[in-house]
């Protein structure tokens, strides 16, 4: 009997230890980690996006979230490495507004993660290379700092433009030393609203094309990249 009930107990703590280990997940192997089919996006690769919405140094704060999309697929040995439709999330780092008299207004923007179609998300670093969808605005560093294109010509025509109108208004009412007179007001008139309006701030509308810089190599599953968006089909 003794020998029996022992058998007995042998066996049930031996299932309940089977039972365990089916439940109990077993961490993959180094060797099956290795063994995924990597695709590697290298350094310096230029990706055409669009803006999702729209940026302006006006309204910007360090820190905002920028959100944009992939407008044409990256390929990489005749395989879709980065589908169009790929979603680009970065952040604003530093926004500054134009001066009153000098300095222009600058944003820069850094890309830190991509989320492609089917949910599959992939941090890198990535920098504006270009911006060929937005007017009036230029590069100013390798960092991919966006700048407002300088207006001090136009306030210097304005100021030019005062200086003359009050010439010709001095002129009219009191001869030509009232021209002179009238010259130096409008000039002084002019140097004024210089003075109190800023410069022209960036502004980028949602759609525009902005070209990404990736700065370094991204390695990506190949088994987890889709070129499809999942459909999710609720039935209430």
């Amino acid at each position: 009997m003794r020998i029996r009930a022992a058998s007995c107990w042998f066996l049930l703590l031996a299932g309940i230890a089977a039972a365990q280990s089916t439940l109990t997940p077993v961490p993959a192997s180094p060797a099956a980690e290795s063994a995924k089919p990597m695709l590697t996006i290298p350094a310096g690769t230029s990706v055409p996006l669009s803006l999702k919405q729209a940026i302006s140094t006006k309204t910007a704060r360090d820190g905002d979230p920028v959100y944009a999309e992939t407008a044409f697929p990256f390929v990489v040995n005749e395989r879709v490495v980065i589908p169009a439709g790929t979603y680009i999330q970065g952040r604003i780092e530093r926004v500054q507004r134009g001066g009153h008299v000098k300095g222009h207004a600058e944003v820069l923007i850094h890309f830190t993660s991509m989320i492609y179609p089917n949910g599959y998300t992939v941090l890198l670093g990535g920098s504006v290379e270009n911006t060929p969808g937005a007017e009036k605005t230029s590069m100013k560093d390798s960092e991919g700092t966006i700048r407002e294109d300088s207006d001090a010509a136009k306030k210097a025509r304005e100021a030019v433009g005062g200086a003359t109108t009050g010439a010709v208004i001095g002129g009219i009412t009191n001869g030509g030393k009232g021209a002179g007179i009238g010259a130096g007001i409008g000039g002084v008139a002019g140097l004024a609203v210089g003075m109190l309006s800023r410069g022209a701030d960036v502004r980028l509308e949602p759609g525009t094309s902005i070209q990404m810089e990736i700065q370094r190599e991204v390695q990506v599953d190949a088994s987890r990249i889709s070129s499809r968006r999942e459909v999710i089909v609720r039935n209430d």
